[in-house]
């Protein structure tokens, strides 16, 4: 299958920036897989937050970027996820699972240094380059255009 048709069924899945039902049903079946630690590399996690209305615990299938030492997680559906609006209604208080549980800390980074974070994660993380409208080798310039509209946060100790 061609890498642009691979695009456009990412898309579809995601039109209007919102999961539809199937790609919905596909987050929680990676999320279950993330979180057993079974497939993929060590950056395919579960994020794991209390939900903002209910307070029950919501699992999300994420990609951690590494750079400089830190982790960090990127909103690739920018502002108005879910799981960004969880996590900011949490403090920040969330698990990572990876084979094993996490207690971490998500500090926000501020837009004007997300550039850098976002460059790494279209370069671990196939999956945004479809979301983020900048090409993986772009200069930080470019990066540094879009950064307000996707959500950085890094991960610390609990």
């Amino acid at each position: 299958m061609k890498a642009t048709r691979l695009h456009r069924l990412d898309r579809w899945l995601y039109r209007g920036g919102r999961p539809n039902r199937l790609a919905r049903a596909i987050n929680r079946a990676w999320a279950t897989v993330f979180a057993a630690g079974i497939l993929g590399t060590g950056r395919m996690v579960t994020l794991r937050v209390k939900g903002r209305r209910t307070g029950r615990d919501v699992s999300f299938p994420l990609v951690v970027a590494d750079l400089g030492g830190e982790r960090y997680l990127v909103a690739m559906l920018g502002q108005d996820t879910n799981w960004v609006r969880n996590v900011r209604a949490a403090g920040g208080r969330a698990d990572l699972r990876r084979g094993r549980t996490e207690a971490v800390r998500l500090e926000e980074v501020e837009p004007g240094s997300r550039a850098p974070v976002l460059r790494r994660y279209l370069a671990v993380s196939p999956g945004g380059r479809t979301h983020i409208p900048v090409d993986q080798e772009a200069p930080l310039e470019e990066f540094e255009r879009i950064a307000a509209r996707y959500p950085v946060f890094r991960v610390t100790p609990a």
